[in-house]
């Protein structure tokens, strides 16, 4: 099928309380590992493209192996920018068939984040291209973006409340305590934040850098009206490792398709568990 918008998952993920499993493509072997587990799940599934996989393989390349495997599934794909900074870049993605984006302002002032959302909130509605915006800053680093710790704030529930009344946005990205990249400890979320946030907006919310988070934590933050949920480093950790395996009991094998194939298998096992936290499994 084609492509669909993002907004039409995420809708229907907060009125019948799960969240949409948002998981990075970077490369081939990874997007069919996306479509074969939310076949094998019976999920709906959003694929994203960073700024970093799309300086890495291209615009044209991510695009159109997302739109391939849309088309051949039988489940609903969405394809969305993921943390989409520059305000071109978030153009030549609408302009190449991205259902979704992602404008991230989190670093700008409140007043320009809300001035530029509006921007592309604009050129986005009307062609029917779902929009995820940033209130806060969620820290660690996600290919081109990096956030020091120190300089990581959590989401206000009021500045949320005057954000979503200011621009009408669909969908939230929030900072309750997850990190990009790997965690050194186990995150604690502020689960409170949240269900203020959810009060204040009632908008679907995102979740970025759960990776490191504990099922049971985010599955409680779902409860709370968290509606999608990104996954990028443990696919990586998945992927790599198996193709660790692969070449250290192998270390003769040069057929690049006997070592990415197994890795194809590992990031598929562990998108299917993720999609069984999130209970997206069956919705599709």
């Amino acid at each position: 099928m084609a492509l669909v918008a993002v907004n039409d998952l995420l809708f229907k993920a907060d009125k019948e309380g799960y969240a949409v499993g948002a998981f990075n493509a970077n490369n081939m072997e990874i997007v069919q590992a996306i479509v074969e587990a939310a076949e094998k799940e019976k999920s709906p599934v959003i694929m994203q493209a960073s700024q970093g996989a799309i300086k890495y393989a291209g615009l044209e390349f991510i695009t159109g192996m997302v739109k391939i495997a849309a088309e051949e599934a039988s489940v609903p794909v969405a394809l969305h920018l993921d943390h989409g900074t520059d305000f071109d870049q978030v153009v030549k993605c609408i302009r190449s068939g991205f259902s979704s984006v992602m404008y991230d302002g989190s670093k700008l002032s409140l007043e320009d984040n809300i001035a530029i959302t509006n921007k592309v909130l604009d050129m986005a509605r009307p062609i029917g291209v779902s929009v995820e915006a940033e209130l806060g800053k969620i820290g660690g680093t996600e290919d081109l973006v990096h956030v020091e710790d120190k300089d990581a704030v959590f989401t206000d529930p009021e500045e949320a409340r005057y954000f979503v009344e200011k621009t009408g946005i669909e969908s939230l990205a929030i900072a309750i305590g997850t990190a990009h990249g790997q965690y050194k400890g186990e995150p604690k979320l502020d689960l409170e934040r949240l269900k203020k946030i959810k009060a204040l907006t009632r908008i679907p919310l995102v979740l970025h850098g759960s990776s490191g988070v504990p099922d049971e934590a985010v599955q409680a933050a779902i409860k709370l009206g968290i509606c999608k949920v990104n996954i990028d480093t443990n696919i990586r950790e998945a992927f790599v490792w198996k193709m660790r395996e692969v070449i250290k009991n192998k270390p003769d094998e040069i057929d690049p398709r006997k070592i990415l194939g197994p890795a194809r298998e590992a990031a598929v096992e562990i998108i299917r568990h993720k999609m069984k936290v999130f209970g997206s499994s069956g919705k599709a």
